[in-house]
């Protein structure tokens, strides 16, 4: 299953609660303000390092670069990727769980 979180965490509660009920060997993808729950030395980067450990989490570089923040920007193993493999991981996957 492919989950979207779009809302920054430290705003809401979507990231924690995807990472909370996802399936094991879920893919997560931060979109939008999602994207800020990537960045190291932050207060959830070390939630989101154990999560790594079930998750292949993503990150969308657009929006990445939308913020004014790059690849130095985050945590290690996330991969960031454009609007084609988001669009590949949509159609890998056969449910999308969006948390808004």
């Amino acid at each position: 299953m492919l989950h979207t979180v779009n809302k920054s965490p430290f705003e809401k509660n979507s990231l924690e609660t995807c990472l909370r009920l996802a399936n094991d060997k879920s893919s997560i993808i931060l979109i939008e303000d999602g994207v800020y729950g990537a960045l190291k030395n932050t207060s959830i980067e070390a939630t989101i390092i154990d999560a790594q450990k079930n998750y292949k989490i993503y990150v969308l570089g657009p929006d990445l670069k939308a913020r004014g923040l790059d690849k130095n920007s985050l945590i290690t193993n996330i991969e960031i990727v454009d609007y084609n493999k988001f669009v590949k991981l949509a159609v890998e996957n056969d449910k999308i769980q969006n948390w808004l």
